[in-house]
């Protein structure tokens, strides 16, 4: 993963020339590549540990700082676990408009299970606003801290939880900061967007009479994905009864109404399931929702392979792993209109033979590692002439790389997506995998599209794409099947895809 900033000149010259400035990515940090180039430690023992980067000591203040002393409006986010606090008033977190290492505005995760927003002036915490969030070591927490102006917001696992006004520093670096405490860092992002609200914990519209009923029908290769049709609709609001309702035999549309948070972890959904939203604020919290039978690494698909499963118009948050796992030959799955971000480990992971799929008019944002298709270069057995899947007028808003990351599929089929600020790679198509990459607008997008982003070649075919702002251009080779052999689709104007899309996914826009 690369580090990235990019320079504000743009902006400057947006503003200079009475141009509205689009939002822009101002640097992302995985820490994929082992590396902590670019960060300034003061204090502590920092370390790249596990793919993340991790401040050891309990004995010292430590700050780590990174990007541009002249950043003045923005949100800095990361995923942060505190290993050790050792006492209530400990704390650990991340920091905005850093002037220097005694001298920024923090938000962090205290021992006693607080989240505080503070000004640190000459090395001393004020504490400006605190929240109870929970205490505990050992689990990632997503923080993001907006500065705007002088009103400073902070949320947690993408709720807003403090808020407070200060005008004491107008610009400065971002960093990762700890006071006695030892934590660990990872998938760092800074941009100029406000993060938006996580799902509502109430419905804005009442069910409809008779219970709620998917919308449209998949194209692509999830065509023909009926879900729950022809057995009965349940509406459920607690987290008892959506994982009742999902571990049922049989066929069955289950309306989620509100917010449901369910208990950490993958929630298997056996076949023939339709799971849809009621209105624009149903959604599930605190883990994932699992498409497919045990992993095992068997290379005949088992006759009760999961399949003919659809999920509709539902926000996902703060999921432990994956907010949506397709896995062990599972089939004819259609995953539309949903809204995803701030999840652990995938939005939409599609994997181990599973095959005949459609992504289509989802919203994935405030999340680093987007979708993978294919997870392992050595799982060729189970994947070779499976994991064919359609992705289509999604809008992948600012998921730095996986968007997806294919291997050994073929042909996927990416039409018509809208890409923007994606600061590592747009679609990656290695490991033999064959991609057909059509209609899209990527914007301001560094790898649009590649066949050699790492480990074993892929191939694919790049045509018909908008490359606007800052995006690279495409790098492809070789011969792919092609889509239309399997099904039919019409291609809209790439030109019209960006205001298509962005009027169009998501949840609440059915």
């Amino acid at each position: 993963m690369k580090k990235i900033l990019i320079a504000s000149a743009v902006l400057l010259l947006a503003a200079l020339i009475g141009v509205p400035a689009h939002a822009a990515a101002l640097f992302t940090d995985t820490f994929d590549d082992g590396d902590a180039a670019g960060w300034s430690r003061n204090g502590g023992t920092w370390s790249i540990t596990g793919a993340a980067y991790q401040q050891s000591s309990v004995s010292a203040q430590a700050r780590a700082l990174a990007g541009t002393g002249s950043w003045t409006d923005y949100t800095v986010q990361a995923r942060v676990r505190p290993l050790a606090f050792g006492a209530a008033d400990r704390t650990a977190g991340i920091a905005a408009r850093a002037q220097s290492t005694s001298q920024y505005y923090t938000l962090v995760l205290t021992g006693s299970g607080s989240a505080q927003l503070q000004r640190v002036s000459g090395g001393t915490a004020t504490t400006l606003a605190t929240a109870a969030v929970g205490a505990g070591t050992g689990v990632w927490r997503t923080l993001a801290l907006t500065v705007q102006g002088g009103t400073l917001t902070g949320r947690v696992d993408g709720n807003p939880v403090v808020t407070a006004t200060d005008s004491t520093f107008g610009s400065g670096r971002i960093g990762l900061v700890t006071a006695y405490a030892s934590a660990a860092f990872d998938d760092v992002t800074v941009d100029t967007t406000t993060p938006g609200p996580g799902p509502s914990p109430t419905p804005t519209t009442p069910p409809p009479p008779g219970g709620c009923a998917v919308t449209g029908a998949a194209t692509g290769f999830g065509a023909g994905t009926t879900g729950g049709a022809g057995g009965p609709t349940v509406q459920v609001d607690t987290a008892a009864e959506l994982l009742s309702a999902i571990a049922a035999a049989g066929p069955m549309t289950i309306c989620v109404l509100g917010t449901i948070t369910v208990p950490a972890g993958m929630h298997d959904v056996t076949s023939d399931k339709s799971i849809v939203g009621v209105g624009a604020t149903a959604g599930i919290s605190g883990g994932g929702l699992n498409i497919g039978l045990p992993m095992s690494d068997v290379t005949t698909p088992p006759a009760d392979a999961v399949h003919n499963v659809i999920i509709q118009n539902l926000s996902f948050r703060n999921a432990t792993d994956d907010a949506i796992n397709v896995q062990m030959f599972s089939h004819h799955v259609w995953i539309d209109h949903n809204d995803l971000a701030y999840g652990y480990d995938g939005l939409i992971d599609i994997k181990r033979g599973s095959s005949l799929v459609t992504v289509s008019w989802n919203h994935n944002h405030h999340h680093t590692k987007n979708m993978l298709l294919g997870h392992d270069d050595g799982n060729g057995a189970q994947d070779t002439g499976r994991l064919k899947v359609t992705y289509h007028h999604n809008w992948f808003d600012r998921t730095p790389q996986r968007n997806p990351r294919v291997r050994f599929g073929e042909p996927v089929h990416v039409y018509n997506n809208y890409y923007v600020y994606n600061t590592d790679t747009g679609v990656a198509c290695q490991n033999n995998a064959g991609c057909v990459v059509e209609g899209n607008y990527f914007e301001d997008v560094e790898e649009p599209v590649t066949d050699r982003y790492a480990g074993p070649a892929g191939r694919c075919v790049a045509r018909d794409n908008i490359y606007a702002g800052e995006s690279g251009t495409a790098v492809c080779s070789g011969v792919v099947q092609e889509p239309s052999t399997y099904y039919s689709y019409t291609l809209d104007d790439p030109a019209t895809v960006k205001a298509l899309v962005t009027a169009g996914a998501g949840v609440g826009r059915l």
